[in-house]
């Protein structure tokens, strides 16, 4: 090769790896990861928080672990393991969280910054194998190396708490299955007839409460075609069985009652016996299969390409730490209790405490039919476990992909703590709207906007074929909406007779039956201090003449105020009209005169209560208000009790008692808040009942508290005069976002959900 060839091949050479450099230079760089930045004000709240958060904390499984074998040595009772327990037995039913006083957690630690106070747990045991059964509740502390207990069940309910309003265990529902499942075998003929069945495939469900009167424990069980994969809640087969297991003894536990298509049998033997002479008509209900299923779930078409995805550019805004989130001058305490569901405490914003307390008490589902399972039903989830049956959330579905996952434990049933992994979520949520804007045309052209970005702490509860979706969110102007939406299955009755007067057909044998869903909420505002005073605020009409032209006359509309002095007069009835302004107002004014105040605004559409005149009223009591407000005591700690749920007709709590028309005025209050709606099922609930439409809530929203919006103060506020200002970085954050080619990073999909049933 001559030196002319080799200088060729030089200079092609060169002008290739030119050429290949420009084309990676120019093209399109991949998106690299979000760099993450924790925003300045969330880390300064962090320091001023000094850890004051853990003194509302959940118990860890060490902690509850400890509480255990505390008990097991020092009680000198036999206790066997709650997991195997007999009804006949004395175990541990529950262990959680004891609070501390409220007087005593602010004046010592909250705002004095002193000693935290002793951390205490509360055990619930149930005590079967004693002369006089009963329940016994017991503070054990201090944690996490307990020394002491005291029984504190005479000083919170006046006694003992009698023995028949425990809850129904899991080794009972394991014993009535099996007594069930006995008696059906009695009726071979007519199951083969009625459901292609012999029995041990049905799938049976519990009705609440158990009887007509205190110590009954005699309950309606209604049985439905079990489909795997398949919510079978919407197959009912026309039967169902009436159980008496109020007996200590398992042993001693039969049925009293069998149920179908209309008419009602003293046993399974006189059921088949109706049969065989063909005194019965009988429906047969084929088991459907698969995706034939009314209840199926499984998708109908192949999965297409992915939605919208909600990420933060620089990561999230909002920081968490141990049992405290912390988001644009909020901080807020988080936590679970396993029977009532997730609970807030000690809610600030920008340094003040607006709320001690935010907590779900109950939730209410009350059904009709005209079989009796459906007719008796009154569910109160907190007896069954709203905190214990928030399971693992699904990324992208239950809440954003990217969000934060927390996961929660409880001892319930079990001498052994669990954990609900990643069963609490938290995230800044987009909501699409602004939270505010104005576009100026006249005078001057500017446009002046912010974004509704709000924090959203969420749990989402099972309970039995209802999905509870619990929302908790936080504003840029200082507001708290709460939120509650319904979605599952419906709960369902075997279509016979005049079953449209009870709700509607959706299956060939399936009655959708109405119900009413309410829920209640405790609310312990503090505004600018612990002593509050109620006031509403509403609108009037008053015929006056024109000042400037006498002889005509206008209705102008006046301000109403008038503060409210008494807790009767506080007590507002479901479904009456509420004062538009309901506010809580503190002892100082703003810069403007008026009271430092909060409003309370609900958002419900509920069915109506149970009449007063029903015997187990007292026992949901608090539904009568859609709002009441009473002083706080320590003794009035929960508008209701679990033990409730199965001795409704004298109630363990009446929420009824605490509204004794004390004095309101410059006093520690509380806001008992119910939500709810009708639901009269249609066929658009199979398979599944939607949130939309079905979510109800409350906001509390700042009055006269501030001096002005305090979203002005937000980082996300836009506000440009000129093209030049809207597109430059500076000036205007969504200018910003295509310069910020990042690509966030997510978690793999991981889901383990089914580990902890």
């Amino acid at each position: 090769m001559n030196v002319k060839t080799a200088l060729i091949l030089l200079l092609l050479a060169l002008a290739t790896v030119f050429a290949l450099v420009c084309v990676l230079l120019t093209r399109p760089r991949a998106p690299g990861a979000c760099p993450q930045q924790p925003p300045e004000e969330e880390e300064e709240e962090e320091a001023a928080d000094g850890g004051r958060s853990l003194v509302f904390a959940d118990l860890t499984p060490e902690e509850l672990a400890q509480v255990v074998r505390y008990l097991r040595g020092s009680l000198r009772v036999p206790l066997a393991d709650a997991s195997h327990a007999n009804p006949s037995d004395n175990f541990i039913a529950s262990v959680d969280l004891q609070l501390p006083a409220k007087a005593e957690a602010l004046r010592r630690f909250l705002d004095a910054g002193g000693a935290r106070p002793p951390r205490e747990a509360l055990a619930v045991l149930y005590f079967g194998g004693q002369a006089e059964p009963n329940i016994t509740e017991y503070v054990v502390g201090p944690l996490p190396t307990p020394t002491y207990h005291r029984d504190v069940t005479v000083q919170k309910y006046g006694g003992k708490v009698p023995y028949h309003r425990r809850h129904v265990t899991g080794v009972e529902y394991v014993a009535i299955n099996a007594l069930i499942q006995r008696e059906l075998k009695k009726a071979p003929r007519f199951l083969a007839a009625c459901c292609a069945s012999d029995g041990t495939d049905l799938a049976i469900i519990i009705t609440e409460p158990g009887g007509f009167r205190s110590g009954d424990r005699r309950t309606w069980f209604v049985l439905f075609h079990g489909v795997p994969g398949s919510g079978f809640f919407i197959l009912p087969v026309g039967l169902e069985v009436l159980v008496d297991h109020s007996e200590l003894e398992v042993s001693l536990w039969r049925l009293l009652k069998v149920f179908y298509n209309g008419h009602y049998f003293s046993s399974t033997t006189d059921l088949e016996d109706a049969f065989a002479s063909h005194a019965l008509e009988v429906v047969r209900v084929e088991k459907p299969q698969g995706d034939e299923a009314l209840g199926s779930m499984r998708p109908r078409r192949p999965p297409g390409p992915p939605g919208p995805l909600q990420f933060e550019p620089q990561g999230p805004r909002y920081s968490v730490r141990d049992n405290r989130v912390a988001f644009q001058g909020w901080s807020i305490a988080f936590g679970m209790n396993p029977n009532t569901g997730p609970r807030l405490f000690d809610i600030r914003y920008r340094g003040e405490r607006i709320i001690y307390e935010l907590s779900l008490q109950e939730a209410l589902a009350l059904y009709g039919s005209n079989c009796p399972g459906g007719m008796s039903t009154r569910y109160l989830d907190g007896s069954f476990g709203i905190g214990k049956f928030a399971y693992e959330l699904v990324r992208g579905i239950d809440c954003p992909y990217a969000a934060t996952y927390m996961d929660r434990h409880y001892l319930a049933e079990s001498d052994v703590p669990r954990t609900n992994q990643n069963s609490l979520c938290i995230f800044e949520h987009d909501s699409a709207v602004p939270l505010r804007r104005h576009f100026s045309d006249t005078h001057s052209l500017y446009y002046g906007g912010l974004q509704k970005n709000v924090l959203v702490i969420r749990a989402i509860s099972t309970l039995i074929n209802y999905d509870y979706v619990w929302d908790f969110m936080f504003y840029s102007n200082g507001a708290v909406e709460v939120r509650v939406h319904a979605t599952g299955y419906i709960s369902s009755s075997f279509f016979h007779g005049q079953g449209v007067n009870y709700g509607n057909k959706v299956g060939p044998h399936t009655l959708g039956t109405l119900h009413l869903h309410h829920i209640h909420y405790k609310v312990d505002l503090d505004i600018d201090g612990r002593l509050n005073s109620l006031e509403f605020h509403d609108m009037g009409y008053e015929l006056v003449r024109d000042p400037w032209s006498l002889q005509n006359t206008l209705e102008r509309p006046f301000l109403r105020r008038e503060r409210l002095e008494r807790e009767n007069q506080a007590a507002f009835p479901l479904n009456a009209p509420l004062p538009r302004y309901l506010t809580f107002t503190g002892p100082k004014p703003n810069r403007w005169g008026h009271p430092r105040s909060y409003r309370v605004q609900v958002v419900s559409f509920p069915g109506e209560h149970l009449p007063t005149s029903s015997s187990m009223e007292r026992a949901i009591s608090w539904g009568r208000y859609a709002v009441a407000v009473t002083r706080r005591k320590e003794e009035e700690p929960s508008s209701t009790s679990v033990y409730n749920q199965n001795d409704p007709w004298t109630p363990t709590v009446a929420f009824a008692d605490f509204i004794d028309n004390e004095t309101i005025t410059n006093e520690d209050l509380v806001a008992w808040i119910s939500v709810g709606f009708l639901h009269i099922p249609h066929a658009e609930d199979i398979p599944n009942t939607v949130t939309v439409g079905n979510g109800v809530g409350f906001f509390l929203r700042p009055y006269n508290y501030f001096d002005k919006d305090p979203s002005v103060s937000s980082p996300d506020s836009v506000y440009f005069s000129s093209e030049a200002e809207a597109e430059a970085c500076e000036t205007s954050p969504p200018a910003c976002l295509p310069a910020a080619a990042c690509a966030p990073r997510l978690p793999p999909f991981r889901y383990g959900g089914f580990r902890n049933i």
